[in-house]
């Protein structure tokens, strides 16, 4: 049980996909300018992510090694057209939103590289619990960089207003910046910073030293 949970729940922090092997961040660009489109677009993943794992890892032992590569692609990409789909029929302003973002989900690296290196071998209960906490790390992710966004671009969380605007005779004066795709990055990237400090086992051993003395070389 402990083992369990701690596969849903170390991805959160200590093995994070985003902030410890830089994985998924192109989806930090567009979607993150509300907590709307995040949020819709990090259960569309989860979802794709942990059923994708159950079924690979269910199909494991049927999958030729020369063409694995090409049957997970083509589960996920199924998946995510599934997704795709069930968006537009039932949040289809969300779709619109979203564009071509919910389709980019079969390129995610999280999504292949979790069912490359996971599902493919173990038991699909492990699989899917695996999936879902990587999901749920990158959501994490997503989420904090969403609601900076919004919240210092636009004075509002989830569409309600928060930060009194100037334009309401309030005080705050939104910072269009936040909105703007180099904003995300920025904010990502203070992020991955602000985590590794305070978590320095997270941190990548130095290749190099400027002040370490130079080695001789031998003649």
């Amino acid at each position: 049980m402990l083992k369990s949970l701690r596969m849903v729940t170390d991805p959160l922090l200590d093995k994070n996909p985003v902030t410890v092997h830089i994985l998924g961040i192109c989806s930090a660009l567009a979607v993150t300018t509300s907590v709307a489109t995040a949020l819709t677009l990090s259960l569309a993943l989860m979802a794709v992510l942990a059923v994708s794992a159950g079924i690979i890892s269910l199909i494991r032992r049927h999958i030729p090694s020369s063409i694995r590569i090409i049957v997970q692609i083509t589960i996920i990409a199924s998946l995510v057209i599934v997704a795709d789909q069930l968006l537009q029929a039932f949040a289809y302003e969300m779709s619109q939103r979203l564009s071509v973002f919910v389709s980019l989900i079969a390129t995610n690296c999280i999504v292949l590289g979790r069912t490359e290196a996971f599902a493919l071998h173990n038991r699909p209960v492990p699989s899917m619990l695996d999936a879902l906490g990587n999901g749920a790390g990158y959501s994490l992710v997503l989420l904090v960089v969403a609601a900076i966004r919004e919240l210092f671009g636009a004075g509002t969380l989830l569409g309600y207003g928060v930060l009194p605007l100037v334009a309401d005779g309030g005080w705050y004066q939104p910072m269009r910046l936040m909105l703007l795709a180099p904003s995300a990055f920025i904010i990502l990237g203070l992020l991955v910073w602000a985590v590794r400090s305070l978590r320095p086992v997270q941190q990548e051993a130095r290749e190099f030293s400027p002040y370490a003395p130079e080695r001789q070389v031998q003649p």
